[in-house]
């Protein structure tokens, strides 16, 4: 061991690299029944072709819609909407409707049939370019097909000061930016 480090149990490893952007994805599958969950495992991973990566567990019922339809919205949540969020990374939508549920409100999406959410700031349409089995997840790697935000949230970057995007910081914790920006 380095002198003067301590070990981390490999299983809270991936959390060194938190606090993570989280995220609502949203997606529908063939039965038309949209739902959405809480990620905070989303990356871009290509300017060119713009490309971005969620990663789901096999056994969370997004899963299986995004495998049907081959399509998901990944949604940027504020943190008005930590309750929601907090609740649709929680339960089930196998079991219920999440959108009525957790009280966020569909809206049609641009290109994909999956919804977007009303609630959130930001929204990427993707269609599923390829997947990865990674140990206990799948990782979606999505291409962008089409991104919008709200007005004066998002130009080249987002407006910190109004844009209070949640980040995951491990288990039940969350946290938001700083807004100020620091440049070297």
């Amino acid at each position: 061991m380095s002198a003067g480090k301590v070990e981390v149990n490999s299983q809270y490893s991936y959390r060194l690299l938190h606090p993570m952007h989280t995220v609502l994805v949203s997606c529908v599958g063939n039965a038309s029944k949209p739902n959405v969950t809480a990620v905070a495992w989303a990356m871009p991973t290509s300017n060119k072709p713009p490309l971005v990566a969620i990663s789901l567990s096999p056994q969370r019922h997004s899963h299986t819609l995004i495998n049907e339809s081959q399509e998901f919205v990944i949604n940027v949540p504020t943190l008005e909407l930590l309750q929601s969020v907090y609740a649709c990374g929680s339960f089930s939508g196998r079991s219920f409707d999440k959108f009525k549920k957790v009280g966020l409100t569909p809206i049609s999406a641009q290109k994909v049939k999956a919804p977007a959410i009303r609630e959130c700031i930001a929204h990427i349409e993707c269609t599923v370019e390829d997947q990865v089995t990674t140990g206990d997840h799948t990782v979606f790697v999505g291409k962008v097909i089409a991104a919008y935000a709200n007005p004066g949230v998002f130009t080249e970057r987002y407006a910190l000061e109004k844009a209070r995007m949640l980040y995951h910081a491990g288990g039940n914790n969350f946290a938001v930016l700083d807004p100020k920006i620091y440049k070297p």
